[in-house]
């Protein structure tokens, strides 16, 4: 099936064998196929490779690292030019559809990718880029929906890149394609979904519909228990094609905004030798910020409850760490490496994150410092 909305995703187990047909329709011969070496060494490329018809003739960038780098776009760039490709694939986690659409973007306008974050008033700059396409392969970041891109710049930050023309032309999301995720990347990018569908309710901004979005993920997500499911058993294919509607609902729900959360997990994602998980992150630090809004949603947190399966008099913040220590989340940041040390230079650059433009309360700089404390 083909769901309605801006790129019509395909969304089917199996619809990974539509991908010459949707190239096809894109008009790309020559596309620029970004994933990661994990996907690479398990043979998952040769999925793409096998499902290619004879006309098209594909160049792979396997190198996508876990944060996507400014480094990263610059060398797929090259790629890109050297073997004349007119278009990009971004096939793995979103990663590497985060790489592949900074990639398009980069392949027909000028100057550095770091001039079009929104930090650097990027927003205006950004026109139709060349022809991508979004395949995920883990249900968590809705990339493929999103208008949206996060990469790590050569100076150190995490920034992001956002416009209707970053929104992949065409997506494949089969969810067959997240069977083989383990449960440590299943439970984290299944959070990234909740957080993502959370943090969008939890948004000041007025958009019922999109709401109602999120509230559906959260279901699939919590009451259903299909990221237990999934975690539990991954050949489940029943709670593989929720995870990955929930995780295209929680991009669709976060048109509305994200906030303080994703303004953390941005700030310690960017640390080159942590390395950490941007979903795992968003899970960990998730209860912490809900504690810190919870006086200033309105009655968002017991609609979020019932969505959930629980009482709407329960405790959400608590709920959410029932429900990490069940798909076996840290417990905290410190558990992950993050130190005290590290809060300054955190709390500087969450300051300045996009996201708290629909943050629900901002925090002031003292207030950052105890949100990361707490979240230790």
């Amino acid at each position: 099936m083909q769901l309605n909305f801006f790129n019509k995703p395909h969304f089917e187990n199996g619809s990974l064998k539509k991908i010459s047909e949707i190239l096809k329709a894109q008009g790309i011969k020559k596309p620029l196929i970004c994933t990661d070496p994990g996907l690479a060494s398990i043979g998952m490329t040769d999925k793409i490779r096998n499902l290619l018809s004879n006309e098209l003739s594909p160049t792979f960038y396997e190198e996508t690292p876990a944060n996507p780098t400014e480094k990263a776009v610059d060398e797929a760039l090259e790629a890109y030019k050297t073997n004349d490709c007119d278009g990009v694939i971004g096939f793995g986690g979103g990663s590497s559809m985060d790489l592949g659409k900074a990639v398009a973007l980069m392949a027909n306008h000028e100057g550095n990718v770091i001039d079009y974050s929104l930090n650097e008033g990027g927003f205006t700059k950004i026109k139709k880029t060349v022809p991508m396409i979004a395949i995920p392969t883990t249900s968590g970041t809705g990339s493929e929906v999103s208008v949206g891109s996060v990469i790590i710049m050569n100076d150190g930050r995490k920034l992001i890149l956002a416009s209707e023309h970053l929104r992949p032309d065409a997506a494949i999301c089969d969810p067959e394609l997240t069977v083989g995720l383990p449960p440590i990347l299943t439970a984290g990018a299944g959070m990234d979904a909740l957080t993502h569908c959370i943090e969008a309710i939890m948004s000041p901004i007025n958009d019922p519909p999109a709401e109602a979005v999120g509230l559906d993920g959260i279901e699939k997500i919590v009451r259903d228990e299909s990221l237990v499911n999934a975690c539990k058993d991954g050949q489940d294919l029943d709670a593989r094609w929720n995870m990955m509607m929930a995780s295209t609902e929680g991009a669709m729900a976060f048109s509305k905004g994200l906030g303080a959360v994703h303004s953390m997990s941005h700030a310690i994602g960017a640390n080159q030798e942590l390395r950490l998980h941007h979903g795992t992150l968003n899970g960990v630090i998730l209860p912490t910020v809900i504690r810190f809004n919870k006086d200033h949603v309105g009655n968002k947190l017991p609609r979020i409850l019932r969505a959930m399966g629980k009482s709407e008099s329960a405790d959400l913040a608590d709920e959410i760490e029932k429900f990490n220590e069940k798909i076996n989340l840290p417990s905290g940041l410190k558990e992950m490496g993050v130190t005290e040390e590290m809060i300054p230079e955190l709390v500087e650059h969450s300051i300045t994150d996009p996201s708290n433009v629909t943050t629900p309360r901002l925090p002031s700089p003292e207030e950052w410092e105890q949100l990361f404390l707490s979240a230790m």
